[in-house]
């Protein structure tokens, strides 16, 4: 309904503009020159090629932005790997730690050894 909505509106702005602005123009395209072409086309046809070029530059942006992102998830991917690995490294040494500190118990001690 919101798309309706606004395809009237646009409709009716275009009507207004067409309606004041159909004098004729030449448009001088390079090397291409059109005659008595209305002004109203040449307004649309700019808004257009407008629209059209701020929506190429959007596309690129959004691209890069994604080939950014991409390589940022796989560095944290690696990062959390790395730290996995760290975490079990640490686990496997307080597990050295604790037998260590259970053999290193002084046993029973002879008071008459030397």
């Amino acid at each position: 309904m919101l798309v309706l909505i606004l395809f009237l509106v646009v409709g009716s702005v275009l009507v207004y503009i067409s309606k004041y602005n159909f004098v004729p123009v030449t448009v001088n395209l390079g090397i291409h020159t059109f005659l008595n072409v209305p002004l109203f086309y040449v307004i649309v046809g700019s808004v257009l090629f407008g629209l059209g070029l701020s929506y190429l530059f959007y596309l690129v942006r959004a691209i890069s932005t994604s080939i950014t992102l991409r390589s940022k998830n796989k560095e944290i991917k690696e990062e959390k790997e790395e730290v996995l690995e760290l975490t079990k490294n640490v686990h496997q040494l307080e597990l050295q730690n604790e037998k260590q500190k259970n053999d290193a118990r002084p046993g029973p001690q002879d008071k008459n050894a030397l």
